[in-house]
């Protein structure tokens, strides 16, 4: 893996949605990056089985996860709370180039694994008090295409999606979080993985 490896700068595209700033480039790494990050992280990644209650019930969250960061970004998500595993090479050379490329510095990043199209997320928002208000995420994606839908919160018949390829970035910026839902569904077609790697950035004050 070559850790000099610079992202792509010309696939470049601002996607415009209400109440919400998305930058999206579609070969941020090249496809031979990109096989190599997914093939190492899935190997040394020590991926976590979660659980989660519905309606009373324990059920098995359909993915593997994991956390990494700084010491003390602890991150609260489905009433589970976090505490990060360190950097190591890999990640911290993916957080370098994101870093230089949208201009935001992170201290966190949660790792979820698709094993393949039967692994999903439901709708949900990244808006915990841990995130701040207007929360800049960066969302790397190694592996299978999978299928990423948003909704309004508000405005119900507004709704977008894409496809997320191998080696592509999206950035969600602004009222993103505040004002949209985002999910993966399933997608039974699938066989292969897929890695989501989200940067985030963890605040001490939720007031920020």
């Amino acid at each position: 893996m070559r850790q000099s490896s610079l992202f792509n700068e010309s696939s470049y595209e601002v996607i415009r949605l209400k109440d919400a700033e998305l930058e999206y480039w579609p070969e941020f790494l090249s496809g031979k990056d990109a096989g190599e990050y997914l093939g190492k992280l899935l190997k040394i990644t020590n991926w976590q089985t979660e659980t989660i209650r519905i309606a009373g019930v324990e059920r098995l969250v359909p993915r593997l996860t994991a956390w990494f960061g700084d010491p003390g970004a602890s991150y609260s998500y489905s009433g589970v709370l976090h505490h990060p595993t360190a950097w190591n090479k890999e990640l911290l050379a993916l957080k370098r180039q994101i870093e230089q490329c949208c201009g935001e510095s992170f201290n966190s990043a949660l790792l979820n694994l698709y094993r393949n199209g039967k692994d999903s997320v439901a709708w949900h928002s990244d808006d915990e008090p841990e995130l701040g208000r207007q929360p800049v995420i960066a969302s790397l994606s190694l592996g299978a295409p999978r299928s990423f839908q948003l909704k309004h919160k508000k405005d119900s018949h507004l709704r977008h999606k894409l496809t997320l390829t191998s080696g592509s970035l999206l950035v969600m910026r602004g009222d993103m979080q505040q004002c949209w839902s985002h999910q993966v569904p399933k997608e039974p077609a699938v066989t292969e993985p897929r890695i989501n790697i989200t940067f985030r950035n963890i605040v001490t004050n939720s007031n920020q």
